[in-house]
């Protein structure tokens, strides 16, 4: 087919090409609107050179607002630029040694080209670790947690150059969590880290240092969505379910043990069968088929006050969210009074306008969202106070605009679907069929009394 058969002028053809070329770029970015300059940045910081190499300490700041790494932890790779090996390391260890046969006496602790680095676990011994190592590789959100939002080792390299201009960076840095999602730009050269010592009294700095940006996605993390929002209110009996296949279908015919029935005999073998270790969700059968499922219910109206009670439900047999959060966009935060239950910060992403925040669990009491069954639940109530210029119940405005589940858009019901105040003509009705009973009730009476 020719481009006259379709039609097109040179102009659109040019267009087409534009879009086409524009498609075909691989983008290593990934915009957050809520979050726009969140990352995790590792800094590679040259600490001192050896014989044949050199000593780094590399630190991981998770800069990310409300999106954090929990267990089984980060993992983080990369290629060398030359022949590198890693003769020790303090904090952290390679998943995998490599082909070291070429070395005598003194074996390095990975030779692999492409080493993967792990955290080590928390009450690893003292001799073998650094500040803000040895968590298991949880790595909290800045917002939530700063204090544990970073991660370090330290690497003995070998076979690198010993200055400046001699050593590399490494290339094609990867981190997993434990999946995809995060994707890494090329390691660039900044000044130097500064280094203050604990009493405060001296300064050093690192010989050399390279900075890495990774940013998420969540469309590389998981093709499916992982959350669904559902909706009711005291005014309204309709209670707005998650969309039916929000985050899969029900497909127990060609794809048995997609999800298991709450009741079923088969539970607790599919739980700890072949797949106990993995960290695949195994779901408990709904119509929306997703692990997790955020219940956003308005409960009460007072004259000044009006109160929402928020349940996350955990339908994932599989996994237990520790340090969840969520991330809920609604007009009247700007007025938000009391929050019970759950830890509250305001998310301002556009400015002066006050319409989003970061909840999550109060430590040792509702951190941790256990995996489906009795205890698969998280709930608090939330107190806003009436703003007379702009409160309404109509046209669905005490519902929220936007949720998130660690850091993941959760699939909304279609607004046309949200549970909407009762007509003015039916409540109207009411009271007219109300009066006219009690006219016939008192009438009957009269009635009776005269007979």
């Amino acid at each position: 087919m020719n481009r006259s058969s379709l039609n097109l002028s040179p102009f659109a053809c040019s267009i087409c090409v534009f879009f086409a070329l524009l498609v075909s770029i691989p983008s290593s970015e990934a915009y957050d609107p809520l979050d726009p300059t969140g990352n995790i940045t590792i800094k590679w910081d040259i600490m001192q050179w050896t014989a044949d190499g050199y000593v780094a300490v590399v630190t991981m700041y998770n800069y990310q607002k409300y999106r954090h790494i929990q267990s089984p932890g980060w993992t983080l790779g990369w290629t060398w630029s030359k022949k590198e090996v890693i003769w020790s390391m303090v904090g952290g260890q390679a998943t995998e040694q490599g082909d070291c046969s070429k070395f005598k006496g003194n074996i390095p602790h990975c030779c692999k080209r492409g080493p993967s680095i792990v955290d080590l676990l928390p009450g690893t011994p003292y001799n073998m670790q650094i500040a803000n190592c040895c968590k298991g590789g949880v790595l909290s959100s800045w917002l939530q947690d700063p204090a544990n939002a970073v991660a370090s080792f330290q690497v003995s390299v070998g076979q690198s150059g010993t200055t400046n201009k001699t050593v590399k960076a490494p290339k094609n840095v990867t981190l997993k969590t434990p999946g995809p999602g995060y994707t890494c730009g090329a390691a660039k050269k900044v000044p130097s880290s500064t280094f203050i010592s604990q009493d405060g009294r001296r300064i050093t700095q690192s010989l050399l240092t390279w900075n890495i940006t990774c940013t998420y996605s969540q469309f590389l993390a998981q093709r499916t969505p992982t959350c669904c929002v559902s909706m009711s209110s005291f005014y309204n009996d309709t209670i707005v379910n998650c969309p039916t296949c929000s985050c899969g279908c029900q497909n127990n015919i060609t794809k048995p043990g997609s999800c298991v029935e709450a009741k079923s005999p088969y539970l607790q073998q599919s739980i700890n069968g072949p797949g106990k270790n993995s960290y695949t969700p195994l779901v408990q059968c709904t119509s929306h088929m997703c692990p997790i499922r955020v219940h956003w219910h308005v409960k009460l109206n007072y004259k000044e006050y009006w109160r929402v009670k928020v349940a996350v439900t955990n339908f994932n047999y599989r996994m237990n969210y520790s340090q969840w959060n969520l991330v809920i966009q609604h007009p009247n935060f700007n007025n938000l009074t009391t929050i019970f239950s759950f830890n509250y910060e305001s998310i301002v992403p556009y400015g002066s306008i006050n319409d989003t925040a970061m909840l999550w669990g109060v430590k040792y009491y509702n951190d941790l969202l256990m995996a489906a069954g009795p205890d698969g639940n998280v709930q608090s109530e939330i107190l806003f106070r009436k703003d007379p210029d702009t409160f309404t119940f109509s046209k669905g405005w005490a519902l929220p605009r936007k949720v998130y589940f660690n850091g993941d858009n959760c699939v909304m019901p279609p607004p046309d679907q949200y549970p909407m105040l009762p007509n003015s003509s039916r409540r109207l009705a009411h009271q007219v069929i109300n009066t006219i009973f009690v006219a016939c009730l008192s009438l009957a009476s009269m009635l009776i009394l005269r007979g």
